[in-house]
């Protein structure tokens, strides 16, 4: 994908220039934020890039779409995770168990595993793909791409995670996000994973993550001497929300309302042209589920029967019961036919290892993309390595990406979890 937008290039050279030009104090703050914390072993970010300003809106701590990543990518993410896995594990680890989703008939989804299994892999250990279920022999699952997959059942016998017959792993890495929490399956295991299961989203909160990024963004523009509206995203939580309530309704209106008017005086005060938007959330939720753009707090009290019910349907039949808030970012961004896209960038780590961009031929650029007939296209992040200073808009996906992974870290600490076998120097 070449950036060659003038609004995109315009917005991302001026964060670019701030960031270049403090590079070495921004990599000693980067450091010193990094040191001592655990990092799950990947992330990735919904950025939006509206031309005035660049931040992420969503995050991900157990993401598919490894297989859309580019192939200069790929080999990248082999090398990073093997670093990562002997940085981090110091060698100890000679089998690890893939824990997937149960979403069988998705057969795109498996592809993303067939590739994360083949980065693990490239680690030299050895690597297979279980599912948080017990049954009978191994289930061989095409992908998209036509890839075969063994899956095999998984149980807790004595504190150890058998895969299969007797196989036992050293560390679970898991690509299920633990919507369901699998609390009977779980009990009693004592096999580390990574990323750690509390961080499933039956325990975690989008509204935390936006808190510690919001602050870091803020520390780093203050650092390189940047307006930290260029990188951050308004974000407000709504508890107890109840969409048979008016009271409740109500409320929720009133926070779009005041978000409405806080972004218009931004736009006034940075002189956009632009029409606010906001997005009402799932604040522990993903597939795109429960995801609403409003343009102002009446809409919320018209919603229809079939609105409110949407509004309160998450993955697996769990009911919503709180809210983000957050400032809608429209994207300047274009692919190659013309369709409107965001980037969505890949860590291992606090390290880039790629991203592709998701494009939508019928959504506009205030739409959320995460929707049906969304295409993935080719993002490649590897010539960083090389040419930072020379790619101005990769270099500040990249540097927003790397704030959001911070920000896991924060949550991380915040939920006092420990990464067992996990060395944190």
């Amino acid at each position: 994908m070449n950036f060659n937008n003038t609004a995109t290039s315009a917005c991302a050279k001026t964060i670019h220039q701030h960031i270049i030009s403090h590079h070495k104090k921004v990599a000693e703050w980067f450091e010193s934020k990094r040191s001592g914390k655990c990092f799950p072993i990947y992330s990735s970010f919904d950025l939006r890039d509206s031309g005035f300003k660049v931040a992420p809106v969503d995050a991900n701590i157990f993401p598919a779409g490894f297989n859309n990543i580019c192939p200069a990518d790929f080999e990248e993410a082999c090398q990073t995770m093997e670093r990562y896995l002997e940085g981090r594990y110091k060698g100890a680890l000679k089998r690890v168990a893939l824990l997937t989703e149960e979403h069988t008939s998705n057969r795109f989804y498996w592809d993303n595993v067939h590739s994360l299994a083949s980065i693990l892999r490239a680690s030299s250990v050895e690597v297979r793909v279980c599912i948080p279920k017990s049954f009978k022999g191994v289930t061989v699952l095409e992908s998209a791409a036509g890839h075969k997959i063994e899956v095999y059942p998984s149980q807790s016998t004595a504190g150890k995670l058998i895969i299969g017959e007797d196989w036992a792993p050293d560390l679970v890495v898991s690509n299920n996000d633990f919507s369901d929490p699998h609390n009977e399956w779980a009990a009693d295991l004592e096999v580390p994973f990574n990323p750690a299961r509390e961080l499933g989203w039956y325990n975690r909160k989008k509204s935390e993550h936006f808190k510690y990024y919001n602050q870091l963004a803020a520390e780093l523009c203050k650092l390189v001497d940047l307006d930290p509206w260029y990188l951050t995203v308004r974000s407000e939580l709504v508890e107890n929300f109840d969409a048979s309530s008016d009271e409740r309704l109500q409320s929720l209106a009133d926070t779009v309302d005041n978000m409405i008017e806080a972004m218009n005086e931004d736009y006034r005060r940075q002189r956009v042209d632009s029409k606010p938007t906001v997005f009402i959330k799932n604040n522990a939720g993903t597939y795109g589920l429960a995801v609403i753009k409003v343009e102002s707090g009446s809409e919320v009290l018209e919603w229809n029967s079939k609105t409110r019910k949407k509004m309160q349907a998450a993955k697996g039949a769990s009911t919503v019961t709180s809210l983000l808030v957050q400032e809608g970012i429209p994207s300047v961004i274009k692919a190659d036919l013309g369709e409107t896209a965001e980037p969505v960038i890949y860590m291992i780590g606090c390290s880039v290892v790629g991203g592709f961009l998701r494009t939508h031929k019928d959504k506009n650029e205030t739409e959320s993309l995460n929707s049906p007939g969304a295409v993935f296209k080719k993002l490649c992040m590897s010539d960083l390595i090389v040419n930072e200073a020379g790619l101005p808009v990769e270099n500040v996906y990249g540097w927003a990406a790397r704030l959001g992974s911070l920000a896991i870290g924060e949550e991380i600490e915040a939920l006092k979890l420990q990464f067992s076998g996990y060395c944190t120097q």
